[in-house]
């Protein structure tokens, strides 16, 4: 029989009504969100962000989900309808899109509380007794069972979820907590340019996840004076969160890996360099994010592929992949990749040398290419002969940026340019 913890825990989830803000440029990542929001953007092969929270979701046995979207969000839509829409209403259980729509004014949404502000009727209509609010942009795994169960134990009004961090890294990125000895919330800033540590901890801070945990009636109340403040940024870094922590109960919940009590993954790959690497992370032995775990599977959309396909084995070609991650309908001909990960329906032609590459779906690689620590969008087609990743200056010369780190992007847009360009050049010297 369940043990009673366990029916505890299920009782909270049946209990709660999750709300993912998924309506976030991500800007940092350049290119990558010029025509989609950063929660859909591709990771690990065959996924998009979004999936992360929707299946720690799922699997922590909150049913109920609305997403927020806002920013370029088709394809995140369409993402979710195609994934995530088979969920019955009738069965207390449903992933619903919840785009601005003006529901309480002329304004989109202006903060992540106005997100929630404009969506209120509809969680009222859930009769939730717990509302979570989850950031659509991190890759994690996490039970959020845990969290309800400690957000109620502690008597919060409020429950922030965070993680350690080191302080460069959550400079001007991260809201940062001050906790007393009983995970209190004692000061809360937003994005500091100078967080501060945590005692004992010198260069740690305790970073916001952007995940938190409301009493349903408690959140309603403040999301109404919060709209009725004037200069507010309707933000729950900037101004809920502050203007709550004197007179009410905010705990903060430490996300911690329950098999060793350690720091857990969790990636905020909101830049092209944090991109690639968590990226390249999966494609280790034994990557500290496990996709292969069957208790714990990270849902998605798949499309019915055939399976991956190596050719040729001659001495000049070689059609080979090590210590790389290859997804359905990939095709690698005559060539040699390494240390690289290709999401589905990747064309790699022969005599290209591939290393630290993230090819992202429909990418179509001709022969001689030679591509290293480079990050390829979308259904590029690269010409013959393109080398990308061994001069930075001839990168940018091509039109592709170049991170601080190294790492190349390059575009279908960057591409055309970059075509275009050669045209020229070649008309230039006929006519010479």
């Amino acid at each position: 029989m369940p043990s009673y913890a366990n029916r505890y825990i299920s009782s909270l989830t049946r209990e709660t009504y999750a709300l993912i803000l998924a309506g976030g440029r991500g800007s940092r990542l350049h290119e990558l969100t010029n025509w989609r929001a950063k929660p859909a953007v591709y990771f690990g092969g065959k996924h998009r962000i979004i999936d992360f929270p929707l299946s720690n979701c799922i699997n922590s046995g909150i049913r109920r989900v609305g997403i927020a979207t806002q920013y370029k969000s088709h394809s995140l839509i369409r993402h979710v309808n195609r994934a995530w829409g088979h969920f019955k209403k009738e069965l207390g259980e449903s992933v619903e899109i919840l785009p601005a729509s003006q529901r309480y004014g002329d304004e989109w949404y202006c903060g992540t509380a106005d997100a929630v502000f404009q969506n209120m009727d509809i969680i009222r209509h859930e009769l939730p007794k717990y509302v979570m609010i989850l950031s659509g942009d991190h890759v994690y795994r996490m039970d959020y069972g845990a969290l309800l169960a400690k957000h109620v134990e502690t008597g919060a009004d409020m429950t922030v979820c965070c993680i350690e961090v080191e302080c460069e890294e959550a400079a001007n990125t991260f809201g940062v907590m001050t906790v007393d000895k009983d995970k209190r919330v004692r000061r809360f800033d937003e994005k500091p340019a100078e967080p501060s540590s945590i005692p004992g901890k010198d260069g740690i801070c305790l970073a916001s996840m952007g995940n938190y945990v409301f009493n349903t009636e408690f959140l309603f109340e403040q999301l109404k004076q919060d709209a009725e403040r004037e200069g507010s940024g309707r933000d729950f870094g900037h101004d809920i969160i502050p203007a709550i922590i004197e007179e009410h109960n905010v705990f903060a919940f430490p996300f911690r890996d329950p098999s060793h009590e350690g720091q857990p993954y969790w990636r905020d790959v909101g830049t092209i360099d944090s991109f690639w690497e968590a990226n390249m992370e999966l494609v280790s032995p034994e990557p500290q994010l496990d996709l292969y775990d069957p208790t714990w599977p990270i849902w998605t959309y798949q499309e019915q592929l055939p399976p991956a396909k190596f050719i040729f084995d001659d001495e000049e070609r070689r059609g080979m992949a090590v210590d790389s991650t290859v997804s359905g309908g990939c095709i690698i001909s005559g060539s040699v990749v390494r240390r690289s990960l290709l999401f589905s329906n990747v064309h790699v032609h022969s005599f290209c040398e591939i290393e630290g590459a993230v090819l992202l779906p429909g990418a179509i690689v001709e022969r001689h290419c030679k591509i290293r620590n480079a990050i390829v969008d979308r259904g590029c087609h690269l010409p013959e002969g393109l080398v990308i990743g061994f001069d930075a200056e001839e990168d940018r010369k091509n039109g592709f940026r170049v991170s601080n780190k190294g790492i190349v992007l390059v575009t279908r847009e960057m591409l055309v340019a970059y075509n275009q360009r050669k045209e020229q050049e070649a008309d230039k010297l006929k006519t010479a």
